[in-house]
């Protein structure tokens, strides 16, 4: 997309894809399974038309960054690592020489925390030639993800198929076991929670009690603001582009 740089940094003992764009305050944007960094799009060019600079990497066994086979090398804590080491990077490209201490201090690095609920149901399984070979269903494609969305999101994962997204879901005892000494931490933070009415996640029993009924406010305290979309799906960065910006910019202005 036009003004948008790509380029692979070494974090954490992988190669990771990156693509950003704007100078300023650097806002990371992190994505989820089945995307990519192309999920951000719409608010890599608003971030940097408004004098920031935006960052979006293919997380680990996504698009262009390396793909571990192993399911034991998705733990949260090899998510945290290569952030915290992308971060690393970002900060000596600011500032020549910086290190993540350096960077931690910095008044030029802004961080956006956004907690956007993100638990799909597994795909079907995906053919041995990829997503290219599955059949057409004839449905219409939503308002706001295009032909041209969809072979790029395909090109993409005919690379290594679903393999790495699924390698999350496989680790996730590993993950819980290794974070038990956390048990109970809350996240300190402030935090602006956006969720759309129609999310499955959203409509799973207990949630909307969990979220409303004061159980999430104790484990955020600094929960500042819960934004429930109407008439809006999961992938509410896509599907509502100009109303997630608006919702980025007043955080910022107020944090």
């Amino acid at each position: 997309m036009e003004g948008i740089e790509h380029r692979k940094v070494s974090v954490n003992g992988i190669s990771m894809h990156v693509a950003e764009k704007g100078e300023g305050p650097t806002v990371l944007l992190i994505h989820g399974f089945p995307e990519l960094w192309y999920s951000w799009r719409h608010q890599i060019h608003a971030l940097a038309a408004h004098g920031y600079r935006a960052v979006a990497p293919d997380m680990r066994g996504y698009g262009e960054t390396d793909a571990p086979a192993s399911p034991a090398s998705y733990t949260i804590f090899h998510v945290v690592g290569d952030l915290i080491a992308l971060l690393d990077v970002l900060a000596q490209d600011q500032e020549p020489g910086a290190t993540e201490a350096d960077f931690a201090s910095m008044d030029t690095a802004k961080l956006l925390t956004m907690l956007i609920a993100n638990r799909n149901p597994h795909p079907l399984k995906i053919p041995k030639d990829g997503l290219r070979s599955l059949p057409d269903l004839g449905l219409p494609l939503p308002s706001w993800l295009s032909k041209e969305d969809i072979d790029y999101y395909a090109h993409q994962f005919d690379k290594t198929g679903f393999t790495g997204g699924l390698n999350y879901y496989r680790a996730l005892d590993l993950s819980w076991e290794l974070l038990a000494p956390w048990t109970g931490a809350q996240v300190t933070v402030p935090v602006k929670f956006i969720i759309g009415s129609l999310d499955l996640t959203y409509n799973t029993p207990g949630c909307k009690d969990y979220i409303h009924g004061g159980g999430f406010k104790k484990d955020v305290p600094s929960l500042q603001e819960v934004v429930v979309m109407d008439e809006v799906g999961h992938f509410i960065n896509q599907e509502r582009p100009n109303d997630i910006n608006a919702y980025i910019f007043d955080f910022f202005e107020k944090y």
